[in-house]
């Protein structure tokens, strides 16, 4: 099978096009979590300071007790809402590779079948059970890569779920241990 010019160069671009929607998210997401962290630092600047005023303040161990375990829920607070935002970064960022590795196996899978069909039409007589072996192939590894995307997706929908109820459960341990 002889491959044109003119498919080695659209091939070459697809792929050019792939890694550069790759870099793209993964830049997005880099942009995402470095905001997030100094949001996070300055936040945890002002609240130091925040602190500070408020342990000067205290005049007695009552006081002192109550502080703490004010402190205690604003930083659990704090720590869940960091570590949801996180989440929700690598999920969406996931969620686009996912969505992106999708696109390049069907494209792929398409351009295979494209090809093939070509070859068919001018191979010599006798290759037919070659190329429907190869095709049945084919099909056989593209229904096993919709398999593993179904059980990706399953999985991933099964931990955000598992996330959120420990997010739930830590939220409501904190404000019972409060009172």
């Amino acid at each position: 099978m002889f491959i044109a010019p003119e498919q080695f160069a659209d091939f070459n671009k697809s792929n050019v096009d792939a890694a550069l929607k790759f870099a793209k998210v993964t830049f997005d997401a880099t942009e995402r979590l470095l905001g997030l962290q100094l949001a996070v630092g300055r936040d945890a600047l002002s609240e130091a300071a925040k602190n500070s005023n408020a342990l000067s303040e205290v005049r007695d161990v009552q006081d002192l007790t109550a502080l703490r375990g004010k402190f205690a829920e604003a930083g659990t607070d704090k720590w869940t809402d960091y570590s949801k935002a996180v989440y929700e970064v690598a999920q969406h960022t996931q969620s686009e590779f996912s969505s992106l590795v999708e696109n390049q196996l069907a494209e792929i899978s398409k351009n295979m079948t494209v090809a093939l069909d070509k070859a068919v039409k001018s191979a010599p007589a006798g290759t037919d059970v070659a190329f429907a072996a190869f095709k049945s192939s084919m099909t056989a590894t593209t229904a096993a890569i919709d398999s593993i995307t179904k059980a990706t997706k399953q999985v991933a929908s099964f931990a955000d779920a598992n996330v959120k109820a420990a997010t739930n459960a830590t939220n409501t341990a904190v404000k019972s241990a409060k009172k």
